[in-house]
């Protein structure tokens, strides 16, 4: 997927979407508060030197009396100081809070990706979610430590100086006035634009992120088929994209800096102008323009600054905006409300009871004809009895992995009813069940730790012992063994180190290492050579005749490990027996026998 612009109904103000902080800001507000305080008094004591220059001017300098220029003097100096340690105190106030907000922002998104379903995660690239839990994150404690502060204290600081000027004189007030005018509307025009800019590109970076991370994964792919100039030209292309996105955001932030530094220039001028004649007409005095002049360029950074602090909004707008794009996202697999505990003792009967199933995921699975998610499961009624092992058999797309899937509620029914000893797995806590029922997937996916770690994965409190006893039912002893520091070795990003056999004999392991009751296997052998798949099949036999196991299959030496075979056909149930019988009386499962490899490779 490829996240694109927001359309009209999306494009809502910055401040609209920075409203959504309120929520994590709400316990550091005091800090940030006493932030943004400590920076709008230290801004205001800097406007207060001004007052003091004016009586300087007309009062030491103009009349010739030196005895109140020490006492002036120092005044001017104390509220540089007071600035200065204002400043000071204001960055040791925001730096603890803001860090926190943002770690504790990336804990919630990183938790709630977790209690996402997997149709989620198959829609989501993985580089735009990387993005927005790294870079987008990143944005908003900048935002909140510093640009978000100071674009209230210096917006607060140019109408404060406004006042001052219009308190020193009227007339200069009034003038400044009228420019702010167009200064207003211009830097309204040019943020909005910016915003939308400032969001393109971040999808564009989550999209170049993407690309990064199919290709690093899937280099020998890429290597062994010659596609690295195709892939290099497409992250060109994406790479040229952004840069094109980048610059537009640059010159919509140098129109708005130009506007921003040219209508300050102009007020000086102004200032100057009217305050000259004022003084020659003798109705403004020297001090009084020249403190209006010191204003002015005192005001010229808060103004200035309005431009940066204000394309800054923008992009903590975004970053708000697609942050909460996916925590938004509900989750559709979640605890009951009410949750029974699971049969005591555990028999490990499952019932797939009139069980309909149709993908929720925009385009996925539709049919080319109505454009509706199409049912890959159609009333399908099966039984698995304690202790038996179920084998599926089935063409490509008669949902064998989506039944497998439902067992642990990796996805839920969208009609019927899954049973594991009587009870609706909905029913059951999912820390519960999921004790309960482990998985082996056909694709194993191993993380970059140790051996240890990845085989005690789901089970932390795990011994030596109980990881080398998985490791021995699942074959993987031996070449474990042989590693260089044993259990201890790490193996990689995505176990690549490894041989396709030896990942999936790890997964084999992290399934079994909890004793679960009930198992589910997805081709537990499609990655094994003949002679590693011997050995696992009789591991297999040995750790089968304990539990409730459903298989699917692909090869007929995995059909033979079950007790009986459910066949599937079209979203249903197609025939039940054991393997001799189905092989003498169903034809359609004869040719699946007969044709493994070429129903492999069509998948």
């Amino acid at each position: 997927m490829t996240c694109s612009l927001p359309g009209p109904a999306a494009r809502s103000t910055s401040l609209a979407e920075l409203r959504r902080l309120a929520s994590p800001v709400r316990p550091h507000r005091r800090a940030l508060l006493g932030s943004g305080v400590a920076a709008l008094a230290s801004s205001l004591a800097a406007l207060a030197i001004p007052l003091l220059t004016r009586r300087i001017v007309d009062g030491p300098i103009a009349r010739g009396d030196l005895g109140s220029l020490p006492s002036l003097v120092l005044g001017v100096l104390a509220f540089g100081l007071l600035e200065a340690l204002l400043l000071l105190w204001r960055r040791r106030l925001v730096a603890r809070p803001t860090t926190l907000i943002e770690a504790t922002m990336r804990a919630d998104l990183y938790a709630h990706l977790q209690d996402l379903p997997v149709a989620f995660h198959d829609r989501w690239p993985s580089g735009q979610l990387l993005s927005r839990a790294v870079q987008d994150l990143s944005t908003l404690r900048r935002f909140l430590a510093f640009s978000g502060i100071f674009l209230v204290v210096n917006a607060v600081t140019a109408v404060v100086g406004v006042g001052v000027l219009t308190v020193l004189s009227p007339l200069l007030g009034a003038a400044i006035a009228v420019v702010a005018i167009p200064l207003v509307l211009l830097t309204r025009y040019f943020e909005r634009r910016y915003s939308l800019a400032a969001r393109s590109a971040q999808d564009q970076a989550g999209d170049l992120a993407t690309v990064v991370e199919e290709s690093a994964l899937g280099i020998r792919v890429l290597k062994s088929l010659g596609r690295g100039r195709e892939m290099a030209n497409r992250f060109t292309a994406d790479a040229r994209g952004l840069r094109g996105t980048e610059l537009r955001k640059v010159r919509l932030q140098a129109a708005l800096w130009c506007v921003l530094i040219l209508v300050p220039e102009a007020a000086i001028a102004l200032i100057l102008g009217l305050g000259a004649l004022g003084v020659a007409q003798g109705s403004l005095t020297l001090g009084t323009l020249v403190a209006a002049v010191t204003v002015m360029m005192y005001l010229y950074w808060p103004i200035a600054s309005l431009g940066w602090l204000l394309t800054e909004a923008g992009n903590a707008a975004a970053a708000t905006r697609r942050y909460y794009e996916v925590m938004d996202v509900e989750p559709a697999i979640t605890d009951p409300a009410d949750p029974v505990p699971p049969a005591h003792p555990v028999r490990g009967e499952i019932e797939f009871r009139d069980v309909r199933f149709r993908h929720s995921v925009d385009g996925q699975g539709a049919d080319e004809h109505s454009g509706e998610a199409r049912e890959v499961l159609r009333g399908l009624s099966l039984t698995v009895r304690p202790g038996e092992t179920m084998a599926l058999v089935g063409a490509t797309g008669s949902g064998k992995t989506v039944l497998t899937s439902l067992v642990g509620r990796l996805e839920d029914v969208t009609g019927g009813a899954v049973l594991l000893d009587g009870v609706d797995v909905r029913r059951l806590r999912l820390a519960d069940l999921r004790c309960l029922v482990a998985t082996a997937f056909e694709d194993p996916v191993l993380i970059s730790a140790s051996v240890r770690e990845n085989v005690a994965l789901g089970t932390p409190g795990a011994s030596s012992e109980d990881v080398w006893e998985a490791l021995r039912v699942a074959g993987a002893d031996g070449f474990v063994a042989a590693l260089p520091w044993g259990l201890d070795t790490r193996i990689g990003e995505q176990g690549l180190s490894l041989s396709g056999g030896q990942r999936q004999r790890l997964a084999l392991a992290r399934a079994v290492i909890g004793r679960p009751p009930v198992l589910v296997l997805d081709d537990p052998l499609s990655a094994l050579d003949v002679h590693t798949e011997a050995q696992v099949e009789a591991a297999l036999r040995r750790l089968l005749g304990g539990v409730t196991a459903l298989v699917v299959a692909h090869r007929p030496s995995t059909v033979q490990l079950a007790d009986r075979v459910a066949l599937l056909s079209d979203g249903r149930i197609a025939a039940v027996g054991t393997h001799r019988e189905l092989l003498a009386g169903n034809a359609e499962y004869r040719d699946l026998l007969s044709n493994p490899e070429e129903e492999v490779a069509r998948r």
